[in-house]
């Protein structure tokens, strides 16, 4: 990555390697991170190696929690809804 390289994490599992994250980012390797999922499921250990590192934002697991998010979820839901109710379902597994 370039050093002007800022990391989004969002996703699942432990998809980022957090220790070579803290490196990357205390050496400058990278400009900066933004971190809203762990390799561990909360609570988050306070000397979690992130938590120390420089140029670093972290989320509480919510950066999906934006008000358009909230609401395409709802029309989702209310299309689901209407579609059940004339028998004819979606999204069901």
């Amino acid at each position: 990555m370039k050093e002007s390289a800022i990391l989004i994490n969002t996703a699942r599992g432990p998809v980022v390697d957090s220790a070579a994250l803290a490196e990357a980012l205390n050496s400058g390797k990278i400009a900066g991170a933004g971190v809203d999922v762990f390799e561990v499921e909360p609570p988050i250990p306070v000397n979690h190696v992130l938590f120390g590192a420089k140029n670093l934002i972290v989320t509480p697991h919510v950066a999906f929690a934006t008000a358009e998010a909230f609401e395409k979820r709802a029309v989702i839901v209310f299309d689901n809804i209407e579609k059940w109710l004339r028998g004819t379902p979606q999204n069901v597994m």
